[in-house]
């Protein structure tokens, strides 16, 4: 069977981008619940139960509830459009967990830095390290049932943070929720200019 040559550019399916994007936070604020509230895929989980030998070191006033924790990352996948496919990294929490951060951190385009207004405090060292390393980041309060709201306003200026950043309300157990705060960190990263480097090591 004879073929006809065409000289012309060989037209095949479009293959989506993928890019990189970390849900960093405190422990216990609901990391591992947005990864698998959207994700296309069954995520990849590395959930341990809490021990009492982790009771001298895991703070968990005001989520007493809690019974495991992420002890290296939370996987998942989103196709946002033909065009692009989001993978999905959820850190983990606690400090003694922070040195997988520079690995995950690696090559990813923007994060989402969940909090808790219950434990604002615990997700300072995500926004520093984030600051630091010049990593586009957002925040994206978690509406716990039970906790005090506060404005966004309110929010902002308890983290102290750059103007720039933006800070909005979600509910991460909700898909279209959490896909709305994925989009803002899209949308927020595409505006800042493009830094390619190896993240500092934490220290």
């Amino acid at each position: 069977m004879d073929f006809e040559r065409s000289d012309g550019p060989v037209v095949g399916p479009r293959v989506p981008t993928a890019t990189k994007i970390l849900i960093a936070g405190g422990f216990g604020v609901g990391k591992t619940t947005m990864v698998g509230a959207v994700s296309e895929t069954k995520p990849l989980r590395t959930e341990e139960v809490l021990s009492e030998k982790g009771v001298p070191v895991d703070d968990i006033a005001g989520v007493e509830q809690k019974t495991t924790t992420t002890v290296a990352m939370d996987f998942g996948r989103i196709t946002i459009s033909d065009d692009l496919v989001l993978y999905l990294f959820g850190t983990p929490g606690q400090d003694r967990f922070w040195f997988v951060w520079d690995e995950l951190a690696l090559g990813a385009l923007g994060a989402i830095v969940l909090a808790d207004t219950r434990r604002l405090a615990d997700c300072f060292p995500s926004v520093d390290y984030f600051e630091r390393h010049g990593t586009p980041f957002i925040v994206a309060v978690n509406s716990f049932e039970g906790a005090r709201r506060y404005d966004i306003v309110e929010v902002r200026a308890a983290l102290d943070l750059d103007p720039n950043v933006p800070v909005m309300l979600c509910d991460a157990r909700q898909r279209q929720s959490s896909k709305e705060v994925l989009i803002a960190l899209l949308e927020h990263a595409r505006r800042q200019p493009s830094r390619n480097r190896r993240p500092e090591p934490v220290q």
